[in-house]
């Protein structure tokens, strides 16, 4: 019987710095020094110069670099932020939690991310600020956000929980840069199964603004920047020093597991190019893959996951339910076109930094036999 072939294998990546995680856990661990402090500091510091930003904030969730994030630009009760109907709840989730509210606007099928046009039909008296989303870790079109945004004078908070070492590519005149370090923060996400995982749950804040920064600082502890000062209500939102620490072994690691995840996806768009049915993403300068995310089209997605669980091999479907659709939302009755077709096609297949050539083929020929 062939082995079974997960949607995630962490085992790898794990085992080639094990040896390193096992003498830095001990080593915060005897320190006794569990909550901020040097670790933390240190890999603020590292992950703002990785990332090319003035200021970085480590907190205790993806999700918390958003609502704080917010908030710390000034986002509150009465405000709109447009953001996409295609995404993890927490996105839109995050900006009622502030007290706006969450406009969505359809996204492009061919990138999963934001279509601009929609972006700009969607802007009112009321907009404060956009929130794209690099979703699956290709770079949303930050060029025409930031026109958009700078035409409307509005914020923008970059969803990058996806995309940590994600760079825009050559056609942006932000070439080069990190996804999260354009536009006003960047919020990123360290749960395990991010490209820059962590061993528990994790999430940095970036922002170029001074002010910014020391406002998400104050936020993170409880709204204080001195002990039993509280200048505002805040959050318990600080990361811990071994997640801090473990983070810095493996973000020097980063670009080459990155580069290992783009060949990844490169071989599967060649094992599919011959199979009718399946629309494979674009290996696009900068895209990351934190999935990897076919279309297949027809109405038969749900048949060819069925065939891939009979085979035992993982996949996934991010996300079967969009956003406006959901309970919380259901009520305003939103037509989103393309989102609503994405939730119906697309299914995102094993892949991490190590997946061997032959796995690939595997998941090539089940999928091509469940298509005949």
């Amino acid at each position: 019987m062939d082995k079974p072939i997960p949607v995630l294998d962490l085992g790898p990546e794990l085992a080639d710095i094990w040896d390193e995680v096992s003498a830095v856990s001990s080593r915060v661990l005897r320190s006794g020094y569990f909550v901020g402090g040097p670790e933390v500091a240190g890999f603020e510091n590292e992950a703002a110069a990785y990332l090319g930003a003035e200021h970085a904030v480590a907190l205790n969730s993806g999700t918390d670099a958003l609502v704080i994030g917010l908030r710390a630009l000034g986002v509150e009760r009465g405000d709109e932020v447009i953001t996409s109907p295609f995404t993890f709840f927490a996105s839109p989730e995050s900006i009622g939690i502030v007290g706006a509210r969450e406009v969505f606007a359809d996204v492009d099928l061919d990138s999963f991310n934001m279509d601009p046009e929609r972006v700009e039909e969607a802007i009112t008296d009321r907009t404060r600020a956009l929130m794209p989303v690099h979703l699956f870790g290709r770079p949303a079109n930050m060029d025409a956000m930031m026109d958009i945004a700078s035409r409307h004078g509005l914020l923008v908070i970059e969803d990058s929980a996806q995309s940590f070492g994600s760079r825009l590519g050559p056609d942006s005149r932000y070439t080069g840069r990190q996804t999260g370090s354009v536009g006003s923060a960047g919020a990123f996400s360290f749960y395990p199964t991010k490209n820059l995982g962590g061993f528990g749950d994790g999430g940095l804040l970036v922002t170029n603004d001074g002010g910014v920064a020391d406002r998400a600082r104050r936020l993170r502890d409880h709204g204080s920047a001195r002990r039993y000062e509280n200048e505002t209500l805040g959050y318990n939102s600080r990361l811990d020093a071994l997640q801090a620490a473990l983070l810095r072994i493996k973000l020097p690691r980063l670009d080459a597991n990155n580069d290992r995840r783009r060949a990844a996806a490169a071989r599967y768009n060649d094992l599919f190019a011959e199979i009718e049915g399946v629309v494979t993403p674009d290996v696009v300068p900068g895209h990351v893959f934190h999935q990897y995310t076919i279309r297949v089209t027809g109405g038969r997605r749900d048949a060819v996951q069925a065939a891939l669980g009979q085979a035992s091999i993982g996949s996934m479907i991010y996300y079967p339910i969009p956003c406006h659709r959901l309970p919380v939302y259901a009520e305003r009755g939103i037509s989103m076109p393309v989102t609503e077709l994405l939730a119906d096609e697309v299914l995102s297949l094993p892949l991490w930094p190590a997946i061997e050539e032959a796995a690939q083929e595997r998941v090539r020929d089940v999928i091509a036999s469940a298509l005949r």
